[in-house]
């Protein structure tokens, strides 16, 4: 089968590439507990490590389900969470009534960018706290440090992603040669 972007898949959405189909299904399924470690819910995050692990980060629902061997309804239900992260997103081929879904190649930067948006809820929610508390009190002085923590994480943040678009664009340029 031939994808859009014209790139060879076989049957399960997966590209020949003479990859060895299960040492990528290893990955998938450790790389999916490492983030499921982390509080990342299972099923989103083998999905979400399979649209990275497929060359075109596109594959519809069938395809995911075939590939990790699963009911369509636990495809949608984790494609849903994926997109209300903004992780994924769904996309339809033109003249196409099949969903496919992608993940972006920028999708670290984005999350990071999110996290940020996340930082800026929390500082609040601890101001919150160290008024209730007291900033005198041992967990004041605690939800305090919390505070400057993620005061200084924010801050920072906005100087290493313009790092990371530098790298990144030094990355690409490599790459091309």
């Amino acid at each position: 089968m031939q994808t859009r972007d014209g790139q060879t898949q076989d049957g399960q959405g997966r590209e020949g590439r003479g990859r060895d189909e299960q040492a990528v299904s290893t990955f998938i399924e450790r790389f999916a507990s490492v983030l499921g470690d982390t509080g990342f819910p299972r099923m989103p995050a083998r999905i979400f490590t399979a649209l990275l692990a497929t060359d075109s980060g596109r594959l519809t629902a069938a395809e995911l389900a075939e590939l990790l061997q699963v009911s369509p309804a636990a495809v949608s239900g984790a494609v849903r969470y994926l997109i209300q992260l903004n992780l994924v997103s769904r996309e339809r081929d033109p003249g196409s009534r099949r969903d496919r879904y992608r993940v972006h190649d920028d999708v670290w930067y984005e999350a990071s960018v999110r996290r940020d948006q996340m930082l800026v809820r929390w500082e609040s929610s601890l101001r919150e706290g160290i008024a209730a508390l007291g900033a005198d009190s041992p967990a004041g002085a605690r939800l305090a440090e919390s505070l400057e923590f993620f005061e200084f994480v924010r801050g920072e943040l906005p100087t290493l992603l313009a790092r990371w678009h530098t790298r990144r664009a030094e990355l690409r340029t490599g790459r091309e040669r």
